[in-house]
């Protein structure tokens, strides 16, 4: 998967927003790496994982977020869903499914509903074992605070503004993923790779 080819066709700028997408999506990418290679048991493709993190928020440029440099119409909330509409244009159904299903820890349709949130009225909880690594990677980060990652309990407190159901989903990530071996020398590797994208 051309990864690069996708960004540089919707991101074609060397500018701001641009450098936001892209050094948010490395963090992410580094995140579900160790997580790949913490977690040989779980079977995840490295490969299909990096190129997912790379792409998960490719919809943010047709939204309106001035304060992380994004200058379309569209509410935020609806990057996913957008992003969704632009892998599905490219043909990349899996990628699609990324982009849709990693908001928040997920939304289900109740979510949606009881929210009024300006989503089709469906499921978008994580379902696939990279859906759920690119969901969970994606809450350590946030585009407006570029330089920080977040604690396992700043990540909570993010969710939590959101209802009790993201952090319980969220929370189960934490004890499937996170794992005491993550200072081995090919998480290292990972993180000096990453780093030269």
């Amino acid at each position: 998967m051309d990864y690069q080819r996708i960004i540089d066709k919707y991101y074609p700028e060397d500018n701001g927003l641009r450098r936001i997408l892209l050094i948010h999506s490395q963090s992410v990418a580094q995140k579900a790496l160790q997580i790949v290679v913490s977690h040989p048991e779980l079977g995840i493709d490295r490969d299909f994982i990096f190129a997912a993190a790379m792409l998960h928020d490719i919809g943010i440029i047709r939204t309106n977020a001035p304060g992380i440099e994004c200058y379309g119409t569209e509410p935020y909330i609806r990057h996913g869903v957008i992003g969704a509409a632009m892998m599905r244009e490219e043909g990349h159904e899996a990628f699609a499914r990324i982009c849709e299903r990693h908001t928040g820890a997920g939304l289900s349709l109740d979510d949606i509903v009881s929210q009024d949130l300006p989503l089709p009225h469906r499921s978008f909880l994580p379902e696939t074992i990279e859906e759920q690594v690119i969901c969970y990677a994606d809450k350590f980060f946030s585009k407006s605070h570029l330089e920080r990652e977040k604690t396992v309990e700043q990540a909570e407190r993010s969710l939590a503004k959101f209802g009790t159901a993201g952090v319980e989903r969220f929370r189960k990530w934490v004890e499937m993923f996170e794992s005491k071996n993550n200072t081995s020398t090919e998480v290292r590797s990972i993180r000096r790779n990453v780093g030269n994208c």
